[in-house]
């Protein structure tokens, strides 16, 4: 009895540490890759996914200075789900709305695009929510998946001059970051079954 006075603070301590991570699980993307030259060499934005629930994540597309999002396929995403819903839709340039599947020119189709009427009043920065209806995900890095030609995120972009095109990242080939969460858990988990051991064979 007395040892499982030690073990249950520790396994609640996990559990919290669980929860925490949860809340705070993001991943950041880079649009890397552009379908121009004359858009010059990047990077051209970041995109953020806030996993806030596991079947809600906040999706944020950040342009670099210098660069706007603007017309059909402002941006895009590749969702990691069979059926999901779109809203909370924010933009400090013209308004923007669902536009479905769609291809982002060089890029290939992604099943989430993201547009605004016209290139008058691009934006810097574009956020909306996704939400999963067919399940969970389990990270932040879980919420997108690579497309058929392995991009997970794309924009269609602007430079001062007036010069419009497309850019995407990360490629399936690069490595994508999960934002230390399983290492955390993994190393909490770890460390707590080793105090249960010791506890339970002093």
């Amino acid at each position: 009895m007395k040892k499982l006075k030690y073990i249950a603070p520790i396994l609640i301590a996990v559990a919290c540490l669980g929860f925490q991570q949860a809340k705070a699980d993001q991943v950041n993307y880079t649009l890397t890759n552009a379908n121009d030259s004359g858009l010059g060499t990047g990077p051209y934005g970041t995109v953020n996914v806030n996993l806030t629930a596991p079947n809600m994540a906040t999706i944020t597309f950040t342009a670099a200075s210098g660069y706007l999002f603007v017309d059909g396929g402002s941006v895009a995403v590749n969702v990691n789900s069979n059926a999901w819903t779109i809203g909370n839709f924010n933009s400090n340039g013209d308004p923007v709305f669902d536009a479905g599947v769609g291809n982002e020119d060089g890029f290939g189709s992604f099943n989430q695009k993201v547009s605004m009427q016209n290139s008058s009043n691009g934006a810097s920065i574009i956020s909306f929510v996704l939400t999963n209806i067919s399940g969970i995900w389990l990270s932040a890095a879980n919420v997108l998946a690579f497309n058929a030609q392995n991009w997970l995120v794309a924009a269609h972009i602007q430079i001062a001059t007036g010069l419009t095109g497309f850019a995407a990242g990360p490629n399936g080939g690069q490595q994508v970051p999960d934002g230390g969460t399983t290492v955390m858990l993994l190393g909490a988990a770890l460390g707590a079954l080793g105090m249960a051991r010791r506890y339970l064979f002093s």
